[in-house]
């Protein structure tokens, strides 16, 4: 656990007992550096984010610039440091998957992919392997999903050898009447999850992203690292922009950092409501995952849709169309709380998780 002393007395003060197993692990995840910017955001909000043409600054998956009177221009960019560092193809490409979620995630067509990248000094044998892995890594995966690399920038330093800097960012285009945002307004609406399975996967990948790199990274942490898979995310990507023009979205968000735990979590926090999740409902690509497992999987390739009960029949018709599994998850409630239950317990047994969405969604921040 990464959580502080004065984290868990702040968290346990505001729940008024001891978090659970569960609630240590969502919370942990969600206290992360990663998933909360508890440090970086007193500095981020000294940056200008408004302008004459932008029509979203941050907040959302990805900034919205406008382009035209008809069209904006969503525009997102994430690094994928330390997984690059521990496994380069893989930790390259799933962070060109998490970004191309991200510019889905607002109603947009990705249409292009730049980098920027840092590395060690070339004649450095490990420097060498990890620039090669990593470009290959951006190449096949955009190549894959159909989505071209048309620019990028590279850099190699002595200060690099150990941290390389793996940045890559997505631009799509959006009809600005046809943008959707990350929220959860409408009390009963429900979660529809498609996408790839979840698995073991990239469990506190979070927590490994916002923790130092040791000479046991490359050992202890991969695990934490995602598994790419551009085949499926090309699918999520052709049923997502169906679902988004056939039905009328709540919201759309997708599975990256935290998995489903950030993703209902910051959903119904937006929107000052609750979640109820059926964990069982989940579909897994692995048995007797536990609960701990499923909900801070960080499984590839995965979206929600927060959708009107009455278009299940027609989201999940999409899904089976693009081989696209999905299943309603859980909806959405009145009040302030996440709360995870597994419906095939003893009643008294079913809660497995309740806590303020507050808790998960806005941690306090840190001036360092």
């Amino acid at each position: 656990m990464t959580l502080t002393d004065s984290e868990v007395k702040y968290i346990e003060g505001i729940l008024g007992r001891e978090m659970n197993e569960l609630e240590e692990g969502m919370l942990d995840v969600m206290f992360s550096e990663h998933c909360s910017y508890k440090s970086s955001r007193p500095i981020l909000k000294l940056f200008p984010t408004e302008g004459e043409n932008i029509v979203l600054g941050p907040g959302d998956d990805a900034g919205l610039v406008s382009i035209t009177d008809e069209y904006a221009l969503a525009v997102g960019m994430e690094s994928h440091n330390h997984p690059s560092a521990i496994e380069p193809y893989g930790g390259a490409g799933t962070g060109i998957g998490g970004i191309l979620r991200d510019i889905i995630s607002m109603g947009a067509m990705p249409i292009a992919l730049l980098d920027s990248l840092r590395f060690g000094p070339l004649e450095d044998q490990k420097s060498r392997y990890l620039f090669e892995h990593v470009v290959e890594g951006i190449s096949d995966y955009g190549n894959r999903v159909g989505v071209p690399t048309v620019a990028g920038e590279i850099e190699f330093d002595e200060s690099f050898r150990t941290n390389p800097l793996v940045n890559v960012l997505c631009a799509g285009l959006v009809k600005k009447d046809e943008i959707v945002m990350a929220v959860a307004p409408n009390i009963g609406d429900v979660f529809l999850l498609m996408g790839g399975t979840t698995g073991r996967d990239g469990i506190h990948g979070v927590t490994f992203a916002s923790e130092e790199l040791t000479s046991n990274s490359e050992t202890e942490d991969r695990p934490a690292v995602q598994v790419a898979d551009p085949f499926t995310k090309k699918r999520v990507l052709e049923a997502s922009l169906e679902i988004l023009e056939k039905i009328d979205c709540s919201g759309v968000k997708d599975l990256g950092g935290g998995g489903l735990t950030c993703c209902v979590s910051e959903l119904v926090d937006k929107s000052g409501n609750g979640a109820v999740i059926d964990l069982r409902a989940i579909p897994l690509r692995e048995e007797g995952m536990t609960p701990y497992e499923i909900m801070l999987s960080e499984s590839q390739e995965r979206m929600i849709f927060v959708i009107n009960p009455k278009d299940v029949e027609l989201a999940q018709a999409i899904c089976d169309k693009h081989e696209i599994p999905s299943a309603v998850i859980g909806e959405v409630t009145e009040g302030n709380h996440m709360v995870v239950k597994d419906f095939d317990a003893e009643i008294e047994l079913q809660t497995l998780c309740d806590v303020p969405t507050i808790l998960l969604a806005d941690p306090p921040s840190l001036n360092r």
